[in-house]
């Protein structure tokens, strides 16, 4: 879906492979620029490819039969592996980074080298790093940090689920940080562990110790992310706009949804289960009402709030461990799986008073959100709110987790 995050990271390493290149050829201009982007179509008898760069407006590139075409795997870092192509083997939806001299007026460049990622190859290693992050990947919040010991405490699950779970981060490890109204990894920032805030919503790639309580990490992908739940004021659907009232705050919220926003509502059936949880959470654990307690496929979902932790809606309904299509360690159920089978929603299908929760990065403006995942049909969890647990937190009835997509 389009949630998932497109791994700008795997071109990084292409800027090294360029040093490697040959230089231009004799009586070219000096000045070498280098743009990064996708193609988004190309024009063999022209002899030029359309790029939509990673920063900037359109560009062309034109070629020459000089051009060098090289054909890398996502994330290698030497030449030796490279591959030799032809225009013929370049499509749209390729990753490239072209090498060469740029037009005055910056509309075009003229390519001396030209370094491919093809979509196909992106696409393998953007699925085998998914299933990656959902088998050693844990998600939580930080509570404390200790930069002397380079380690990160933070509480996985919550309530009842709750945990405590210690971060070993050694040095050298890769810290990114999403920007403010983006949970698109190519947006997020190389960061670093003197970074970290309290309250963070933290997801580390890495193995676990055999008991769950300690985690050395690889890889550590962190933001500042917030759950509304509000109500339905209006609905500008050209526009991409709602708004709403914070149901906590009881303050109007503008919520932007842009092309990569997740839509989705919520089968009334599934969202009653989720208040019948939530009720009984706050009675202590008994079931409201003298019901039964009320179990997902295979076992009880485990509905409770969590820690977040990279890029758009993804990993474990727990907030924890848990590979795609299995239970967390007590039975809770993948939630990107859950969220991924929910019916799609429009803009066009809500009105106003339909209750919602929305999942967001944190900006700088508190009355206004882009959002990550808008879902709808949760009228049960507020009904059950008002009754229980109350409307602080609600926006955390439902656990959008961050993390690599």
């Amino acid at each position: 879906m389009k949630c998932y995050l497109y791994l700008l990271l795997y071109m990084l390493p292409v800027a090294v492979l360029f040093a490697q290149t040959p230089p231009p050829a004799a009586g070219q201009a000096p000045e070498i620029s280098r743009v990064i982007g996708e193609v988004t179509a190309v024009n063999a008898a022209a002899h030029e490819l359309a790029l939509k760069p990673d920063s900037g407006g359109p560009l062309t590139v034109k070629l020459t039969e000089r051009t060098l075409y090289l054909r890398v795997p996502p994330g290698e870092k030497d030449l030796k592996k490279a591959a030799r192509i032809t225009l013929d083997e370049v499509g749209a939806g390729d990753r490239v980074l072209a090498r060469g001299r740029m037009a005055e007026d910056h509309s075009s460049v003229e390519a001396t080298a030209i370094i491919v990622m093809t979509r196909a190859d992106l696409a393998r290693k953007q699925a085998a790093d998914r299933e990656e992050w959902q088998k050693r990947g844990t998600a939580g919040v930080v509570t404390a940090t200790n930069p002397a010991g380079r380690e990160i405490t933070i509480t996985v699950g919550a309530r009842e689920a709750a945990r405590v779970v210690t971060v070993e981060a050694p040095a050298g490890i890769p810290f990114r940080r999403y920007a403010p109204d983006s949970v698109k990894f190519a947006d997020a920032q190389p960061s670093a562990f003197e970074a970290l805030n309290i309250g963070d919503h933290l997801r580390v790639l890495g193995d676990r110790s055999a008991d769950g309580s300690r985690i050395k990490a690889e890889e550590i992908v962190f933001g500042a992310f917030r759950n509304i739940a509000g109500q339905v004021k209006a609905v500008d659907a050209a526009a991409g706009e709602i708004r709403i009232t914070d149901l906590e705050t009881k303050k109007p919220v503008l919520i932007r949804v842009k092309a990569d926003s997740t839509l989705r509502r919520i089968p009334e059936g599934m969202a009653m289960m989720i208040a019948r949880r939530r009720q009984a959470a706050a009675n202590g654990g008994a079931p409201p009402s003298g019901q039964p307690a009320q179990t997902g496929p295979g076992g009880a979902w485990q509905g409770q709030p969590s820690g977040g932790g990279q890029g758009g809606p993804g990993g474990a309904w727990q907030g924890g461990q848990g590979g795609a299509g299995q239970r967390g360690p007590r039975g809770g159920m993948d939630f990107q799986q859950v969220l991924e089978r929910m019916p799609a929603l429009t803009l066009a299908e809500l009105k106003p008073g339909d209750a919602l929760i929305i999942s967001s990065t944190k900006g700088a403006d508190p009355s206004e959100a882009t959002a990550i995942v808008v879902v709808a049909g949760v009228e049960p969890l507020f009904a059950s709110a008002a009754g229980g647990p109350g409307m602080s937190g609600m926006g955390n009835a439902l656990n959008f987790e961050i993390g690599p997509q």
